[in-house]
Protein backbone atom coordinates (compact mmCIF):
# COMPACT_ATOMS: atom_id res chain seq x y z
CA UNK A 1 0.00 0.00 0.00
CA UNK A 2 3.00 2.32 0.37
CA UNK A 3 3.17 3.33 -3.31
CA UNK A 4 -0.60 3.84 -3.36
CA UNK A 5 -0.41 6.17 -0.36
CA UNK A 6 2.38 8.17 -2.01
CA UNK A 7 0.44 8.48 -5.27
CA UNK A 8 -2.72 9.56 -3.44
CA UNK A 9 -0.66 12.12 -1.55
CA UNK A 10 0.66 13.51 -4.84
CA UNK A 11 -2.90 13.71 -6.16
CA UNK A 12 -3.95 15.68 -3.07
CA UNK A 13 -1.06 18.13 -3.40
CA UNK A 14 -1.63 18.35 -7.16
CA UNK A 15 -5.25 19.43 -6.69
CA UNK A 16 -4.29 22.31 -4.40
CA UNK A 17 -3.87 24.88 -7.16
CA UNK A 18 -7.22 23.88 -8.67
CA UNK A 19 -9.03 24.18 -5.33
CA UNK A 20 -7.38 27.58 -4.84
CA UNK A 21 -8.48 28.90 -8.24
CA UNK A 22 -12.04 27.71 -7.59
CA UNK A 23 -12.01 29.45 -4.21
CA UNK A 24 -10.72 32.67 -5.80
CA UNK A 25 -13.50 32.49 -8.38
CA UNK A 26 -16.05 32.35 -5.55
CA UNK A 27 -14.67 35.41 -3.79
CA UNK A 28 -11.84 34.16 -1.56
CA UNK A 29 -8.70 36.27 -1.19
CA UNK A 30 -5.11 35.03 -1.00
CA UNK A 31 -4.73 35.94 2.68
CA UNK A 32 -8.11 34.46 3.57
CA UNK A 33 -7.22 31.25 1.78
CA UNK A 34 -3.89 30.97 3.62
CA UNK A 35 -5.42 31.67 7.04
CA UNK A 36 -8.21 29.13 6.59
CA UNK A 37 -5.94 26.51 5.04
CA UNK A 38 -3.35 26.53 7.79
CA UNK A 39 -5.77 27.23 10.63
CA UNK A 40 -8.07 24.34 9.76
CA UNK A 41 -5.22 21.98 8.85
CA UNK A 42 -3.31 22.79 12.04
CA UNK A 43 -6.40 22.21 14.16
CA UNK A 44 -7.19 18.86 12.53
CA UNK A 45 -3.58 17.66 12.80
CA UNK A 46 -3.44 18.66 16.47
CA UNK A 47 -6.67 16.74 17.15
CA UNK A 48 -5.31 13.67 15.34
CA UNK A 49 -2.03 13.97 17.21
CA UNK A 50 -3.81 14.21 20.56
CA UNK A 51 -6.10 11.28 19.74
CA UNK A 52 -3.19 9.03 18.72
CA UNK A 53 -0.91 10.07 21.56
CA UNK A 54 1.60 11.67 19.20
CA UNK A 55 1.59 14.92 21.21
CA UNK A 56 2.49 13.30 24.51
CA UNK A 57 5.79 14.23 26.15
CA UNK A 58 6.84 16.43 23.26
CA UNK A 59 10.17 18.17 23.61
CA UNK A 60 10.13 21.94 23.57
CA UNK A 61 12.50 21.79 20.58
CA UNK A 62 9.88 19.95 18.52
CA UNK A 63 7.24 22.60 19.15
CA UNK A 64 9.55 25.56 18.54
CA UNK A 65 11.08 23.98 15.42
CA UNK A 66 7.68 23.32 13.89
CA UNK A 67 6.39 26.81 14.69
CA UNK A 68 9.53 28.45 13.27
CA UNK A 69 9.56 26.35 10.09
CA UNK A 70 5.89 27.07 9.49
CA UNK A 71 5.94 30.74 10.41
CA UNK A 72 9.15 31.68 8.63
CA UNK A 73 9.44 29.28 5.71
CA UNK A 74 6.30 27.38 4.83
CA UNK A 75 4.00 30.40 5.14
CA UNK A 76 6.15 32.41 2.71
CA UNK A 77 6.47 29.54 0.24
CA UNK A 78 2.74 28.83 0.27
CA UNK A 79 1.91 32.53 0.07
CA UNK A 80 4.05 32.98 -3.04
CA UNK A 81 2.66 29.82 -4.65
CA UNK A 82 -0.99 30.66 -4.04
CA UNK A 83 -0.47 34.29 -5.03
CA UNK A 84 0.96 33.02 -8.32
CA UNK A 85 -2.09 30.79 -8.80
CA UNK A 86 -4.30 33.88 -8.42
CA UNK A 87 -2.53 35.50 -11.41
CA UNK A 88 -1.59 32.77 -13.92
CA UNK A 89 -2.68 29.31 -15.00
CA UNK A 90 -2.43 26.61 -12.36
CA UNK A 91 -0.57 24.35 -14.78
CA UNK A 92 2.12 26.97 -15.40
CA UNK A 93 2.64 27.53 -11.67
CA UNK A 94 2.91 23.80 -10.98
CA UNK A 95 5.45 23.20 -13.75
CA UNK A 96 7.66 26.10 -12.68
CA UNK A 97 7.45 25.19 -9.00
CA UNK A 98 8.34 21.53 -9.51
CA UNK A 99 11.89 22.56 -10.46
CA UNK A 100 12.63 22.92 -6.72
CA UNK A 101 14.46 19.54 -6.41
CA UNK A 102 16.96 20.73 -9.01
CA UNK A 103 17.41 23.99 -7.07
CA UNK A 104 18.06 21.95 -3.93
CA UNK A 105 20.68 19.94 -5.80
CA UNK A 106 22.44 23.07 -7.09
CA UNK A 107 22.40 24.71 -3.67
CA UNK A 108 23.62 21.56 -1.91
CA UNK A 109 26.55 21.32 -4.33
CA UNK A 110 27.33 25.04 -3.94
CA UNK A 111 27.56 24.80 -0.13
CA UNK A 112 29.52 21.56 -0.22
CA UNK A 113 26.88 19.19 1.10
CA UNK A 114 26.77 17.15 -2.12
CA UNK A 115 29.13 16.48 -5.01
CA UNK A 116 28.64 17.50 -8.60
CA UNK A 117 28.32 14.91 -11.36
CA UNK A 118 27.55 14.67 -15.05
CA UNK A 119 24.11 13.33 -14.21
CA UNK A 120 23.30 16.36 -12.09
CA UNK A 121 24.67 18.77 -14.67
CA UNK A 122 22.40 17.13 -17.25
CA UNK A 123 19.44 17.52 -14.88
CA UNK A 124 20.21 21.22 -14.47
CA UNK A 125 20.36 21.75 -18.23
CA UNK A 126 17.07 19.87 -18.72
CA UNK A 127 15.36 21.89 -15.99
CA UNK A 128 16.53 25.26 -17.30
CA UNK A 129 15.50 24.37 -20.85
CA UNK A 130 12.12 23.22 -19.59
CA UNK A 131 11.49 26.41 -17.62
CA UNK A 132 12.39 28.52 -20.67
CA UNK A 133 9.92 26.58 -22.80
CA UNK A 134 7.13 26.71 -20.20
CA UNK A 135 7.47 30.46 -19.69
CA UNK A 136 8.21 31.13 -23.34
CA UNK A 137 4.96 29.44 -24.31
CA UNK A 138 3.12 31.54 -21.77
CA UNK A 139 4.65 34.69 -23.24
CA UNK A 140 2.78 34.03 -26.43
CA UNK A 141 -0.55 34.11 -24.65
CA UNK A 142 -0.45 36.95 -22.17
CA UNK A 143 2.73 36.48 -20.15
CA UNK A 144 2.53 37.69 -16.55
CA UNK A 145 6.08 38.37 -15.28
CA UNK A 146 4.84 38.86 -11.71
CA UNK A 147 3.07 35.49 -11.73
CA UNK A 148 6.17 33.81 -13.16
CA UNK A 149 8.38 35.48 -10.54
CA UNK A 150 6.02 34.40 -7.74
CA UNK A 151 6.08 30.80 -9.01
CA UNK A 152 9.86 30.67 -9.17
CA UNK A 153 10.18 32.54 -5.87
CA UNK A 154 8.04 29.88 -4.24
CA UNK A 155 10.40 27.19 -5.53
CA UNK A 156 13.42 29.13 -4.25
CA UNK A 157 11.93 29.54 -0.78
CA UNK A 158 11.02 25.86 -0.66
CA UNK A 159 14.61 25.02 -1.63
CA UNK A 160 15.90 26.96 1.39
CA UNK A 161 13.17 25.43 3.55
CA UNK A 162 14.35 21.92 2.66
CA UNK A 163 18.04 22.69 3.15
CA UNK A 164 17.40 24.17 6.58
CA UNK A 165 14.85 21.55 7.56
CA UNK A 166 17.23 18.74 6.61
CA UNK A 167 19.51 19.91 9.42
CA UNK A 168 16.98 20.70 12.16
CA UNK A 169 14.26 18.01 11.98
CA UNK A 170 16.44 14.97 12.71
CA UNK A 171 14.54 12.48 14.88
CA UNK A 172 11.49 14.77 15.25
CA UNK A 173 8.21 12.81 14.92
CA UNK A 174 6.54 13.75 11.61
CA UNK A 175 2.93 14.17 12.78
CA UNK A 176 3.62 16.69 15.59
CA UNK A 177 6.09 18.48 13.34
CA UNK A 178 3.52 18.82 10.56
CA UNK A 179 0.89 20.02 13.05
CA UNK A 180 3.09 22.75 14.49
CA UNK A 181 4.35 23.77 11.04
CA UNK A 182 0.73 24.42 10.05
CA UNK A 183 0.06 26.26 13.33
CA UNK A 184 3.17 28.40 12.82
CA UNK A 185 2.13 29.18 9.25
CA UNK A 186 -1.38 30.09 10.46
CA UNK A 187 -0.01 32.52 13.04
CA UNK A 188 2.32 34.12 10.50
CA UNK A 189 -0.33 34.43 7.77
CA UNK A 190 -2.93 35.83 10.19
CA UNK A 191 -0.47 38.39 11.55
CA UNK A 192 0.52 39.48 8.04
CA UNK A 193 -3.12 39.80 7.01
CA UNK A 194 -3.94 41.89 10.09
CA UNK A 195 -0.95 44.19 9.57
CA UNK A 196 -1.39 44.71 5.83
CA UNK A 197 -5.14 44.66 5.28
CA UNK A 198 -6.83 44.65 8.67
CA UNK A 199 -7.49 40.92 8.59
CA UNK A 200 -8.80 38.38 6.07
CA UNK A 201 -12.26 38.71 4.60
CA UNK A 202 -13.99 35.48 5.60
CA UNK A 203 -17.53 36.61 4.77
CA UNK A 204 -17.78 34.06 1.99
CA UNK A 205 -20.46 31.92 0.45
CA UNK A 206 -20.92 28.20 0.95
CA UNK A 207 -19.12 27.32 -2.29
CA UNK A 208 -15.99 29.27 -1.35
CA UNK A 209 -15.90 27.65 2.10
CA UNK A 210 -16.26 24.27 0.45
CA UNK A 211 -13.19 24.85 -1.73
CA UNK A 212 -11.22 26.26 1.21
CA UNK A 213 -12.11 23.20 3.28
CA UNK A 214 -11.04 20.91 0.44
CA UNK A 215 -7.74 22.78 0.22
CA UNK A 216 -7.13 22.33 3.96
CA UNK A 217 -8.39 18.77 4.39
CA UNK A 218 -7.57 17.10 1.06
CA UNK A 219 -4.51 19.02 -0.15
CA UNK A 220 -2.93 19.62 3.25
CA UNK A 221 -4.00 17.20 6.01
CA UNK A 222 -4.79 14.22 3.79
CA UNK A 223 -1.81 14.76 1.48
CA UNK A 224 0.64 15.13 4.38
CA UNK A 225 -0.62 12.10 6.31
CA UNK A 226 -0.71 9.92 3.18
CA UNK A 227 2.84 10.92 2.29
CA UNK A 228 4.14 10.08 5.76
CA UNK A 229 2.28 6.75 5.69
CA UNK A 230 3.65 5.93 2.25
CA UNK A 231 7.19 6.99 3.07
CA UNK A 232 7.18 4.80 6.19
CA UNK A 233 6.46 1.79 3.95
CA UNK A 234 8.62 2.44 0.88
CA UNK A 235 11.34 4.83 2.08
CA UNK A 236 12.02 8.51 1.29
CA UNK A 237 13.58 8.19 -2.17
CA UNK A 238 10.81 6.05 -3.75
CA UNK A 239 8.25 8.30 -2.07
CA UNK A 240 9.89 11.38 -3.61
CA UNK A 241 9.98 9.72 -7.04
CA UNK A 242 6.31 8.81 -6.86
CA UNK A 243 5.52 12.43 -5.94
CA UNK A 244 6.70 13.50 -9.40
CA UNK A 245 3.15 12.98 -10.66
CA UNK A 246 1.97 16.00 -8.63
CA UNK A 247 2.39 18.59 -11.43
CA UNK A 248 0.91 16.11 -13.91
CA UNK A 249 -2.20 15.96 -11.72
CA UNK A 250 -2.34 19.76 -11.58
CA UNK A 251 -2.02 20.12 -15.35
CA UNK A 252 -4.63 17.43 -16.02
CA UNK A 253 -7.12 18.75 -13.46
CA UNK A 254 -6.67 22.33 -14.67
CA UNK A 255 -7.35 21.20 -18.24
CA UNK A 256 -10.56 19.43 -17.16
CA UNK A 257 -11.89 22.10 -14.79
CA UNK A 258 -10.71 25.35 -16.41
CA UNK A 259 -9.95 24.29 -19.96
CA UNK A 260 -6.30 25.29 -19.53
CA UNK A 261 -4.26 23.96 -22.42
CA UNK A 262 -0.50 23.88 -22.71
CA UNK A 263 1.04 24.81 -26.03
CA UNK A 264 3.20 22.11 -27.58
CA UNK A 265 6.36 23.90 -26.48
CA UNK A 266 5.08 24.26 -22.92
CA UNK A 267 4.12 20.60 -22.76
CA UNK A 268 7.58 19.60 -23.94
CA UNK A 269 9.12 22.01 -21.43
CA UNK A 270 7.07 20.46 -18.65
CA UNK A 271 8.27 17.01 -19.73
CA UNK A 272 11.88 18.24 -19.56
CA UNK A 273 11.34 19.59 -16.04
CA UNK A 274 9.80 16.31 -14.87
CA UNK A 275 12.67 14.41 -16.47
CA UNK A 276 15.17 16.60 -14.62
CA UNK A 277 13.40 15.96 -11.32
CA UNK A 278 13.45 12.21 -11.98
CA UNK A 279 17.18 12.34 -12.79
CA UNK A 280 17.94 14.26 -9.59
CA UNK A 281 15.91 12.01 -7.31
CA UNK A 282 16.77 8.65 -8.83
CA UNK A 283 18.33 6.51 -6.05
CA UNK A 284 22.03 6.46 -6.90
CA UNK A 285 23.74 8.18 -3.99
CA UNK A 286 24.04 6.46 -0.63
CA UNK A 287 23.79 9.59 1.47
CA UNK A 288 22.74 13.21 1.17
CA UNK A 289 19.55 15.18 1.18
CA UNK A 290 16.22 13.42 0.92
CA UNK A 291 13.85 15.71 -0.92
CA UNK A 292 10.46 16.37 0.55
CA UNK A 293 7.22 16.35 -1.44
CA UNK A 294 6.07 19.55 -3.22
CA UNK A 295 3.76 20.41 -0.42
CA UNK A 296 2.98 23.99 -1.41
Amino acid sequence: MGPVFCLLSAVGFGLMAVFAKLAYADGASVDGLLVVRFGLAGLVLLVIGAATGALRRLERRTVLTGLAMGGLGYALQAGLYLAAVSRVDASQVALVFCVYPVLVMVAAIAIGRERSSARRLAALVLALAGIVLVLGGAAGGGFDPVGAALSFGSALVYCVYILVGDRVVTDIPPLPLAAFICVGAFISCLAASLLVGGGPDLDLGRAAWGWLSALALVSTVGAILLFFAGMARVGPTPAALLSIIEPVVTVGAAAIVFGEALAAGQAFGGLLVLSAVAVVQWPVRQQGLELEPASA
